[in-house]
């Protein structure tokens, strides 16, 4: 499709999730071939999702930035303003059908261009609280572990990925924002 449409052929909200679990698949393939049924989807859907998604990232024609992520997720459910030291950005969050309890939020610069990309909790969320002796993997989200008293981030290397190191060794991997693994200290 032209940049200037409204909606993206072959993707919409089933499929990006999709496309979120591809990544999630390095880490914990097991939620992974657990999620796939409850979307009514197949390893191969999966994959395409994830070729076509790669294809419009990569495409002179495909919209860009928030466009591109406005025509496969529909309308934000939510819209608010954020000021950041002199730069006016926006927050957008949509509902997706594979994590009722979260959102997928787009942190937008001027001109629709996306900064910063994740899950984080929905409002009215059941989960509770995280703690450094009670992080829920698939159900714990980025913000929920960082403002851990002594939480302090790790540079992975990796775009979609990020680290949480706590106090006692607890180290936490996330992807999209959502936990995927804890680990205690060594020797435990």
């Amino acid at each position: 499709m032209l940049a200037g449409s409204s909606v993206v052929r072959g993707l919409a909200r089933r499929e990006f999730c999709l496309v979120l679990l591809r990544r999630m698949a390095d880490l914990r393939p097991d939620l992974v071939a657990e999620a796939l049924p409850r979307l009514g989807a197949t390893r191969a859907e999966a994959h395409a999702a994830q070729t076509r998604w790669q294809g419009l990232q990569h495409s002179r024609r495909a919209p860009r930035g928030l466009a591109l992520r406005t025509a496969v997720l529909g309308p934000a459910a939510q819209v608010a303003d954020r000021r950041f030291g002199d730069l006016d950005l926006q927050v957008r969050r949509w509902p997706l059908p594979l994590w009722p309890h979260l959102s997928w939020e787009v942190l937008t610069g001027p001109g629709g261009s996306v900064l910063e990309e994740h899950l984080v909790r929905a409002p009215g969320s059941p989960v509770p609280r995280a703690s450094a002796g009670r992080l829920l993997v698939w159900e714990h989200v980025l913000d929920d572990v960082v403002g851990l008293p002594g939480a302090r981030g790790v540079d992975p290397g990796v775009v979609t990925r990020w680290e949480v190191e706590l106090p006692g060794g607890v180290r936490a991997r996330f992807v999209w924002g959502l936990l995927q693994q804890v680990s205690g200290p060594p020797g435990r």
